[in-house]
C-alpha cells in the first residue's frame, strides 16, 4: 500500500513542494526515510514511533519506506514529523487517504503526540493558498496562518486530536488572527533633553527612510535617540507586515503566531559575525539585515564591528536584498532596512573636548576609525555630530515634542511620497531613499540656483555620483516635510550640511 501527503521545504522565503510517500510492504521489519533527509528528519522515526505508541498504536512489523520527493532536494527541519506520521497512519488505514490530498502539512511531534511549533508556517500557508490547498499546522501557529488568507486551516494541539478531526469524531476550531502588542510603548522622544539638531536629523531620516550616522562623546544620547526612532515611524502597511512576518517566521521569531505591525528594530552586538548580520550559516538563515526589513538596523559602536562584516553591508544597502551563495544552493532574502549607526570620535571618546583632551590624538582616532571605509560612509545620507548634553539641559524639567507629534509630520511626508510614486507609476516604492534614475530626476527637479549650489559643492568636495544622488533624495525629503512641491536652494543647502565631513576626520 502507498499513501501520499503534501508538505514543503524552504529555500529562503520560497516554499518548495515536497511529496511524502509512505509504503508498507512485506520483508524484514525496518523503518527507512529516503530523499536526502538531514539529521532532524532522520530522527523523526523515533519521535513518530513514540507518538503512535502514546496513542495506543504500533507500527506494523514490516518493511516501512518513506520517500521525500524530489529525492535530490535537501530536506531540513523537524516540520516533516507530522506529514510523515499522517502518511503512515493513512497507509495503515487509520485516517482516510483522500482527505489528505487537499492539505499542506507541517509540524513537529513530541513523544506524547503533541504537535510542536515549527518555523515557516506563514510562508507555507501563502504557498498553500496559491495552490488552492488547505493547511494543517500546530495549534499555537494557526493564527499566523490566517494572515495568509487561507480559508481551510486545521490547527491541531496533538496528533490524536488531528486523527479524530479527520475521522469526523471531533471538530477543531478555526484559529483567530491576532496582532502582537506594541514593543516600544514606554519610549518617547520627549524623554530626550536638548539635542534639537539630532532630533531634526532623526525626523528627516524617518520621513525618507535615509541612513543615519551619529558621532559624539560617550553619554551624549546617541543610543537613546536611535531607540526612539521606531516611535516616530508610521506603522507597517498590511503588505509590508506580511512580507516582514514571513522572514521572522522562517527565522522562528514570530511568537505565538502574532503578526506585528510595528517596524522592526534590530540592534546586534558589535561582536556579531558576518553570517549573523547578513545571513548564512549551515541552513542559510536570514540575518539581522533581513530581520530588519522595512525597519531599522542599529549598529552601536560602529568601529568595534569586524571590518569585513561592515563591508558586507555595502551591497544590501544599495540593492535592498542579500544573496547568500552556497555550493549547492543560492538563497535571496529581502533587506530594505534603514541603517542607523553610532560611534565615538575616538577610542577614549574625548577627541575634540577642550576639557578632556585625547592624549593620543590623532593616532587614537585613526586606529579607531580605520574599520570604516569611505564607500560605506558614502552610503550614509546623514552624518551628524551629537554633542555632550550640558547639566543645565538635563536639569530642565520642560518636556520637548512627543513622538506622536513628530510621527504626524513623518506620516504626512510619507503620504506625499506615496502619492508622488503613484503618479510616477511606481506604487511599490515607499520612501524617497528608493528613488533612482529617471524617477529621481522627475521627483527632485532643481531650479538654476539649487543646481548651481549642488554642482559647486560637489566639485569642491569631490562628491561621488552616489553622494550626489543621495543628497538629491535627502533634499526631496526635507522639501516634503515642509510641504514644498519643488526642491529649492534652501533644501539643498540643508541636505549638504548633513553630508559634510565629520570634524574628527579633518586633519
Amino acid at each position: 500500500m502507498l499513501a501520499r501527503v503534501n508538505t514543503i521545504t524552504f529555500n529562503g522565503l520560497e516554499a518548495l513542494n515536497v511529496d511524502v510517500q509512505a509504503q508498507i510492504s512485506s520483508g524484514l521489519p525496518n523503518f527507512i526515510i529516503v530523499g536526502l533527509p538531514d539529521k532532524a528528519v532522520a530522527e523523526s522515526r523515533e519521535r513518530i514511533r513514540a507518538a503512535l505508541q502514546f496513542m495506543g498504536l504500533a507500527l506494523p512489523a514490516k518493511r516501512i519506506v518513506v520517500n521525500l520527493a524530489p529525492a535530490d532536494l535537501l530536506k531540513e527541519g523537524a516540520h516533516f514529523d507530522l506529514p510523515i506520521a499522517l502518511a503512515l497512519l493513512a497507509v495503515m488505514g487509520v485516517v482516510p487517504c483522500e482527505d489528505l490530498n487537499r492539505y499542506v502539512v507541517m509540524g513537529e511531534l513530541g513523544l506524547d503526540g503533541t504537535v510542536l511549533p515549527v518555523n515557516g508556517v506563514l510562508p507555507a500557508a501563502i504557498a498553500a493558498n496559491r495552490r488552492d490547498f488547505g493547511l494543517i499546522c500546530p495549534q499555537s501557529q494557526g493564527g499566523e496562518a490566517v494572515w495568509s488568507g487561507l480559508r481551510e486551516i486545521i490547527a491541531t494541539p496533538t496528533l490524536l486530536a488531528l486523527v479524530n478531526h479527520l475521522k469526523g469524531m471531533q471538530t477543531l476550531p478555526f484559529p483567530k488572527a491576532e496582532k502582537a502588542p506594541a514593543k516600544h510603548s514606554f519610549l518617547d522622544m520627549s524623554d530626550v533633553k536638548g539635542q534639537e539638531t539630532a532630533k531634526k536629523a532623526l525626523e528627516i531620516a524617518a520621513a525618507g527612510g535615509h541612513n543615519l550616522l551619529m558621532a559624539g562623546p560617550p553619554g551624549s544620547g546617541k543610543s537613546m535617540l536611535a531607540q526612539r526612532l521606531p516611535t516616530i515611524l508610521p506603522p507597517l502597511s498590511p503588505e509590508e507586515a506580511l512580507e516582514t512576518s514571513m522572514i521572522h517566521s522562517i527565522a522562528g521569531e514570530l511568537k505565538d503566531g502574532r503578526v506585528c505591525f510595528e517596524r522592526p528594530f534590530r540592534a546586534p552586538h558589535h561582536n556579531a559575525s558576518t553570517p549573523a548580520l547578513v545571513g548564512g550559516g549551515r541552513k542559510a538563515q536570514p540575518g539581522e539585515i533581513s530581520l530588519a526589513h522595512h525597519g531599522v538596523l542599529f549598529l552601536d559602536e560602529l568601529p568595534e564591528f569586524n571590518k569585513s562584516t561592515l563591508e558586507a553591508l555595502r551591497q544590501p544597502l544599495e540593492n535592498g536584498f542579500v544573496s547568500i551563495a552556497r555550493v549547492n544552493a543560492r538563497t535571496t532574502y529581502p533587506a530594505e532596512f534603514q541603517l542607523v549607526a553610532a560611534m565615538n570620535p575616538c577610542r577614549c571618546g574625548h577627541l575634540g573636548n577642550p576639557r578632556l583632551e585625547c592624549s593620543r590624538a590623532p593616532k587614537c582616532a585613526e586606529e579607531y576609525l580605520s574599520k570604516i571605509s569611505g564607500p560605506l560612509l558614502d552610503r550614509i545620507d546623514l552624518q551628524i555630530e551629537v554633542a555632550a548634553v550640558s547639566p543645565w539641559d538635563l536639569a530642565d524639567l520642560k518636556k520637548g515634542e512627543t513622538s506622536a507629534q513628530i510621527r504626524e509630520r513623518v506620516t504626512a511626508a510619507r503620504a506625499i511620497q506615496a502619492e508622488r510614486f503613484r503618479k510616477l507609476g511606481e506604487p511599490k516604492l515607499h520612501t524617497n531613499s528608493q528613488l533612482k534614475g529617471r524617477l529621481l530626476e522627475e521627483a527632485a527637479a532643481l531650479d538654476s540656483e539649487a543646481q548651481n549650489l549642488l554642482t559647486a559643492f560637489a566639485e569642491k568636495n569631490q562628491l561621488s555620483a552616489r553622494a550626489y544622488h543621495r543628497t538629491l533624495r535627502l533634499a526631496r525629503t526635507i522639501a516634503d516635510l515642509q510641504n514644498e512641491t519643488n526642491v529649492l536652494k534652501i533644501h539643498i543647502a540643508e541636505a549638504l550640511s548633513y553630508r559634510r565631513a565629520l570634524p574628527f576626520y579633518r586633519q
